[in-house]
């Protein structure tokens, strides 16, 4: 897993390049807020399948795999799971490194648990 930690109004997508970068993977999967032309296009020179369904707006709408786009819910349920811990739903440590110390303990004990 990766981390990065940003400011609570900067887009998640400002992100994403950085957080696949050196990454091995035949699949990413991300929800409509990460459907950009640049993103999807660096996903495939990395050689992996883009399954992000595009927004509503675009004038030429590609498909992806709805199948495999179903297994996104895990995600979604570790976010959930994760913030049933205080801490880290309500921001109590200030100082970056102190948050993603306990982000980190908590993503251990799910893991353990």
């Amino acid at each position: 897993m990766r981390w990065l930690l940003t400011g609570g109004e900067v887009v998640d997508i400002t992100q994403a390049k950085s957080l696949l970068e050196g990454l091995k993977a035949d699949a990413v999967l991300a929800d409509k807020g990460y459907d950009a032309d640049a993103l999807i296009d660096s996903i495939q020179v990395a050689g992996a399948t883009a399954v992000i369904p595009p927004r509503r707006n675009r004038v030429v709408q590609r498909s992806y795999d709805r199948h495999l786009y179903k297994e996104r819910n895990l995600v979604e349920r570790f976010f959930n799971r994760i913030k049933q811990f205080r801490r880290i739903a309500t921001r109590y440590e200030k100082l970056a490194r102190n948050y993603l110390s306990f982000l980190n303990l908590v993503c251990t004990y799910i893991w353990i648990t």
